[in-house]
């Protein structure tokens, strides 16, 4: 007692800040894994160190201690590789809070053409029907999927965009990637979430939606060719069963056109929304697999 009493008369500012922040470090990386398979390992680890660390140092125990020193190393190199996304998804998320420029210093009238191609193109297609995967390109490159389908690098278009996603057209089994509101590339192969999916009707190209959104800071759209419903991802969230209006109000939004009616319109159709689901992150221990989109 008299230790513990000691403890606490040194315990000053400078010490609850350290705590805290500690307490924070530590919540922050539970934050990060909650609902992956990284979460169990990480408690795991942090109950072995509790132990092991308490083993050490209340008991005269110099096998333990000498094990305990001797994983410390080893867990300092393990646990980057074992958390290596979720730690790649907090450094990008960082890194897009100090951003500079972005979508918001585009030119407002070529984003609205965009948007407008974009709204009617994926109206006409859930209408009959055709499947199909939009990915907007902003701060993250997305060069290394582009690699992966046949650049077009064109104008967009409604019938172009339509024309690709025609069923059984040679570029229609993949997503199309629009870049500095161009058409980019078509048929491109990208990553898949590996998350829990609560609605088991999900194809591959909502999966492959939320994979690239989890990944980079992209805006993808999906028409479902079994429900001809629009559905659009952000964040590793996706909004489903919308409407070209809606498509259209939403992505007025992230592109911040209207800065003073985007933002409640925003609420507003989320709100009205049938489903915004979220999607964890990724199992730190298998990447993602990349497989062609064609549900």
């Amino acid at each position: 007692m008299g230790e513990l009493a000691a403890l606490f008369q040194r315990f000053d500012w400078f010490s609850l800040i350290d705590v805290v922040t500690v307490t924070l470090i530590i919540f922050g990386l539970f934050y990060l894994v909650r609902g992956t398979q990284a979460a169990p390992l990480l408690r795991g680890v942090i109950i072995l160190g509790v132990i092991f660390g308490i083993l050490g140092s209340v008991a005269t125990l110099p096998a333990v201690s000498w094990l305990f020193r001797s994983a410390v190393p080893a867990l300092l190199i393990a646990i980057p590789v074992i958390f290596q996304p979720e730690l790649r998804r907090a450094l990008e998320r960082v890194g897009r809070v100090v951003q500079i420029g972005g979508p918001q210093t585009r030119h407002a009238t070529d984003a609205d053409h965009m948007i407008s191609i974009i709204a009617q193109a994926c109206q006409r297609m859930a209408e009959r029907k055709h499947g199909a995967l939009i990915v907007l390109e902003r701060a993250t490159g997305l060069e290394s999927y582009a690699d992966t389908g046949v650049k077009i690098d064109s104008a967009i278009t409604s019938e172009l965009i339509q024309n690709i996603f025609f069923r059984n057209a040679p570029l229609h089994d993949g997503a199309v990637i629009i870049r500095d509101y161009r058409l980019l590339a078509a048929a491109c192969i990208l990553p898949l979430t590996s998350s829990y999916m609560s609605d088991r009707r999900l194809g591959l190209r909502h999966r492959a939606a939320i994979g690239i959104t989890e990944a980079t800071d992209a805006i993808a759209i999906v028409v479902s060719e079994e429900h001809g419903t629009i559905s659009i991802a952000h964040n590793g969230r996706i909004i489903r069963r919308l409407d070209a209006a809606r498509l259209e109000t939403i992505l007025r939004a992230f592109y911040q056109l209207d800065r003073r009616q985007a933002p409640s319109r925003l609420r507003r159709v989320l709100g009205q929304s049938s489903e915004m689901q979220p999607a964890p992150p990724s199992s730190p221990d298998s990447t993602p697999p990349r497989r062609t989109v064609n549900g």
